[in-house]
């Protein structure tokens, strides 16, 4: 096989703009460009996402290339997001990277976005000791919240998912009913460091096997909330530390019953995480409490991979590469797609 060495991928699922530049399995660079008009909708507008990564796709190829060191024509191949994500989004993202395989005449490839929150542990430095497999994965964010057993870096089994609403949108519309900017997720993991997560008290969801279920904990908080607020007009305000505490707290709750029964039953005892919430302070100390009463290893990403990033996109291409895993352009974008799509 020919040795490839520069990969630049790209990755534009939803309102982050990210190009980086891998040698092997190595980070030359990788920039991101995060949209801040959504914050005024309190939520991703798809129109303007697409619209603002049409203006910035290019000058981030540009930096990553300088910060990389290297020209366009010294690159091998081109790994970019396939999907799932935001049709708009998804569809500058591979439009470019088609231009820029067809012109260049080098691979293209194409990689599933939340494989590659998993698969972004591989780059080389983010470990001490890489994760073996097989492993379980717990991809968490805005718009995904996924248990699976990862067999290998190609072979995904997905044995439980949300059944609504994705944990990082209960994150965050919970944190706008308080006033919160967004994205609130950290904000309120902040906040609550200071308050008191007993003190109101949420139900927990029920849902059988390894599934999880947000919109009906949403829907209790914010009835919680307006009935008191209704009662007291500075509710919120002089209460929003505990209100974030405990909110938080059957959040995350909820998600580490679905992990111990997915470890009781698998017997997999490497839980490696990926996606935004990953960075969650409350998760990471419950998971190490977890851990602590069994042989469990766990693998949290630096906070820097936790979000969109394009670093994740060329190490999941590094390997379907390797493989001889090469995309077409005849592909279409695929805003919803299953994790074990390869």
């Amino acid at each position: 096989m020919r040795n490839y060495k520069y990969i630049l991928s790209i990755e534009t699922s939803c309102d982050d703009t990210a190009v980086a530049v891998l040698k092997d399995k190595s980070i030359l660079s990788n920039v991101i460009y995060s949209q801040s008009a959504h914050k005024l909708y309190q939520g991703v507008v798809p129109e303007l996402a697409a619209r603002d990564h049409q203006k910035k796709i290019l000058p981030t190829i540009n930096h990553a290339l300088e910060l990389a060191k290297i020209k366009i024509n010294q690159v091998h191949a081109i790994a970019y997001t396939v999907g799932p994500g935001l049709i708009g989004s998804l569809l500058v993202g591979s439009s470019v990277a088609k231009s820029l395989a067809l012109s260049l005449k080098i691979p293209l490839i194409e990689v599933h976005h939340m494989q590659a929150h998993l698969l972004v542990h591989f780059i080389k430095g983010v470990h001490q000791k890489e994760p073996t497999f097989p492993f379980l994965g717990i991809t968490i964010s805005g718009g995904h919240t996924q248990i699976a057993i990862i067999k290998d870096v190609f072979t995904f089994q997905e044995i439980g998912t949300t059944l609504d609403d994705a944990i990082g949108e209960c994150f965050d519309k919970c944190g706008t009913l308080m006033g919160l900017d967004y994205p609130s997720g950290h904000l309120i993991d902040q906040l609550s460091q200071n308050g008191n997560a007993d003190r109101f008290q949420f139900p927990i969801p029920f849902t059988p096997e390894f599934n999880l279920s947000y919109s009906g904990l949403k829907t209790a908080f914010k009835n919680f909330v307006l009935q008191r607020v209704s009662e007291d007009k500075n509710f919120i305000e002089n209460n929003k530390v505990d209100l974030c505490a405990s909110i938080q707290r059957v959040i995350i709750e909820h998600l580490i019953q679905k992990i111990k029964r997915a470890v009781d039953k698998t017997g997999l005892r490497q839980m490696v995480f990926g996606g935004g919430v990953s960075c969650n302070r409350f998760l990471y100390e419950q998971c190490k409490n977890l851990s602590e009463l069994g042989e469990y290893t766990l693998y949290f990403p630096p906070k820097q991979f936790t979000t969109d990033n394009a670093a994740m996109i060329g190490i999941a291409g590094y390997f379907k590469l390797q493989n001889g895993q090469i995309g077409n352009l005849n592909t279409t974008p695929k805003p919803k797609l299953e994790l074990a799509h390869s």
